[in-house]
C-alpha cells in the first residue's frame, strides 16, 4: 500500500510538472506581441464585447453579429479577462492552456498504449512543433479543437479495447465540446472509429459505443447552446456558420487561402502531405523513419493511430481552403506514433550504447528546439511591435482618448484597431470613405479619425488648432504591405 501511493504522488507530481512547465512555455512572450490581424483580434474583441453586453450565447464584433465560430474560445477569453485584465496576454492564455492539457491528455494516453516513456516522449513531441508552439500562443480557437479531438480520439480507444461507462461519456462529451469550440470538425474522431470497426468486421465493437444515444447526448450538449443562439439571430447562426463557414469553406476558397481553378485545386491536393514537413517540424525529419518502420509492421495501436491522422488529412486535403494548421488535430497522434516506434527501436537493439544513443538524441532535440522556440519567443516579439501599425498608433494617443470619443477609420479597418482602441473608447469603429471624413470630423462632439498619412493633409490644412495629429508607420500583416497611418484627434 505505502508503495502504491508514493507511486500514485510520483505521478500527480510529474503531471503538475508537465502541466505547468508547458504552460509556462507556452505564454513566453505573449504579452509582448500585438495581437496580429485578423483572426486575434476578431476573437479578443468579441469576448470583450460577450462580458459588456452579458449575452454569453451569440458573439458580436465591433457591434456587429459574429457568426463564423462556436463559442467555447469567447467564453475562456472572457473567463481570463476577469482574472488577468482585458489585454494581449489574457486573450492568449487560454490556448496556452489548452495546449497543456493536450499535453496532459497524451501522457496519459502514450503511458496506457507504451509506458510513462512513451506518454512523455509524445507530450515533447507535440509540445514542441512548430504549430502547436505557434498556436498555443495565438487568442484564437484551434487548440480547443486539438484538446478535445484528441481527448475524443484517446477515449475511443479505450472504449475498443473496454467498456466502461467513463469512456463512453468521456468520447461523447468532448465531441459536444469540440464542435462548442470549432464546428463539426471535432466530429472527425466518429470517423475513425467508425473506420476501425467496419475494417475489423467486429460488429459487437459498435455496440460498445451505442452511437444513436452517444450522438443523442453529444447533440444534447451542443443545443444548450445551439437552440439559443439559433432563436437569437433567427437560424443565422447556422446559415452563416455551418452553411458559409464549413460548407462554403469546404466548396471554395476563402479569404484567398487556397485554389479557385479545378488544375490549382487538384495540384494543391497533397498539400498537407508537403506542409507537414514543416508544420511538425523538427520531428518530421523523423517521418520518413516512422512510415518506413510503419509499412513493415504495425499494431492494432498504430492502426487506430494511422486512421486517425489519415482522415484528418484528407478531409483537409478535400477541403478548398486550405492554411497548414488545419492538420494540427492530427500532431497529437503523430507524436504518439512517433513515440512508440522511436521507443521501441532503442529498446529492441541490444547494445546499451545503442539505446543511450536513440535517448540522447531524442533529449538533443528536444533541448535544443525548447531553447530556441524560447529564445524567439522572447526575443522576437519586442523587436517586431513597433511595426504593429494600429498597436504603436494607439500607443501614441492613448493619453488623449476619452471614453465617451466617436472614432472612425478611412482605407484602414483592420481588426487591431477595434481591439486597442476601444480599450479606452466606448464607442464603435465606423469605417468611411475619403469623401466623408470632414463630415464626420465636424460633427459635435469628442472624436477621432484613422486614415492613411497621404490622405490626413486634405484634414490638417485647415483644422483648428486644437487639434492633435498622431502618426506612425507599419507594416499591415493582413494584406502584406507596408501602411502609414495617422490619427486626427479633435478634443471636444
Amino acid at each position: 500500500m505505502p508503495d502504491a501511493i508514493l507511486g500514485s504522488g510520483l505521478k500527480s507530481i510529474n503531471y503538475a510538472l508537465l502541466f505547468f512547465g508547458c504552460v509556462l512555455f507556452h505564454i513566453a512572450g505573449t504579452w509582448s506581441l500585438p495581437l496580429i490581424d485578423r483572426d486575434e483580434p476578431r476573437f479578443a474583441e468579441a469576448a470583450r464585447e460577450m462580458t459588456e453586453r452579458g449575452d454569453y450565447i451569440v458573439p458580436r464584433f465591433n457591434n456587429q453579429l459574429r457568426l463564423d465560430k462556436p463559442p467555447l474560445a469567447y467564453w475562456a477569453q472572457a473567463a481570463s479577462y476577469r482574472i488577468f485584465g482585458e489585454n494581449d496576454f489574457a486573450a492568449r492564455f487560454p490556448s496556452a492552456l489548452a495546449a497543456a492539457l493536450t499535453a496532459l491528455s497524451i501522457l496519459a494516453w502514450g503511458a496506457r498504449i507504451g509506458g510513462e516513456r512513451v506518454g512523455w516522449w509524445a507530450a515533447i513531441i507535440f509540445t514542441l512543433s512548430l504549430q502547436t508552439f505557434l498556436h498555443a500562443k495565438a487568442a484564437v480557437a484551434d487548440m480547443w479543437l486539438v484538446l478535445f479531438v484528441t481527448i475524443a480520439h484517446w477515449t475511443g480507444y479505450e472504449l475498443i479495447e473496454n467498456r466502461r461507462t467513463k469512456w463512453w461519456l468521456a468520447f461523447y462529451l468532448s465531441l459536444a465540446l469540440g464542435f462548442l469550440g470549432k464546428g463539426p470538425i471535432a466530429w472527425t474522431p466518429l470517423l475513425t472509429v467508425g473506420a476501425i470497426i467496419i475494417y475489423a468486421q467486429d460488429w459487437r465493437l459498435a455496440r460498445h459505443f451505442k452511437f444513436l444515444p452517444g450522438i443523442f447526448l453529444t447533440l444534447a450538449v451542443v443545443a444548450l447552446w445551439g437552440i439559443p443562439a439559433l432563436i437569437q439571430t433567427h437560424g443565422e447562426f447556422f446559415t452563416v456558420g455551418i452553411g458559409r463557414h464549413v460548407i462554403g469553406r469546404s466548396l471554395a476558397t476563402m479569404e484567398g487561402h487556397g485554389a479557385n481553378s479545378l488544375g490549382m485545386y487538384l495540384l494543391l491536393l497533397p498539400f498537407y502531405f508537403v506542409t507537414v514537413f514543416v508544420s511538425f517540424f523538427p520531428w518530421s525529419i523523423r517521418l520518413p523513419w516512422v512510415t518506413k518502420n510503419l509499412w513493415r509492421r504495425r499494431d492494432s495501436i498504430d492502426n487506430y493511430l494511422i486512421v486517425g491522422v489519415a482522415i484528418i488529412f484528407v478531409i483537409f486535403s478535400l477541403v478548398k481552403t486550405k492554411l497548414p494548421h488545419y492538420t494540427l488535430p492530427a500532431f497529437p497522434l503523430l507524436a504518439l506514433l512517433l513515440a512508440r516506434h522511436w521507443q521501441a527501436a532503442a529498446l529492441s537493439r541490444p547494445p546499451l550504447s545503442a539505446v543511450a544513443n536513440r535517448r540522447s538524441l531524442f533529449a538533443a532535440i528536444a533541448v535544443t528546439t525548447a531553447c530556441v522556440w524560447l529564445a524567439i519567443a522572447l526575443a522576437i516579439p519586442p523587436m517586431v511591435a513597433r511595426f504593429f501599425p494600429a498597436y504603436q498608433l494607439f500607443q501614441v494617443s492613448r493619453a488623449s482618448l476619452q471614453p465617451d470619443m466617436q472614432f472612425a477609420s478611412v482605407q484602414f479597418e483592420e481588426p487591431s484597431l477595434v481591439w486597442y482602441f476601444r480599450s479606452r473608447v466606448k464607442g464603435f469603429l465606423t469605417p468611411l470613405n475619403k469623401r466623408r471624413a470632414t463630415e464626420f470630423m465636424s460633427m459635435s462632439g469628442p472624436r477621432f479619425i484613422i486614415l492613411p498619412t497621404p490622405v490626413a493633409g486634405t484634414l490638417s490644412a485647415n483644422s483648428p488648432q486644437h487639434w492633435k495629429f498622431f502618426s506612425t508607420s507599419g507594416f499591415n500583416i493582413a494584406k502584406g504591405k507596408r501602411v502609414d497611418l495617422t490619427l486626427v484627434l479633435k478634443p471636444e
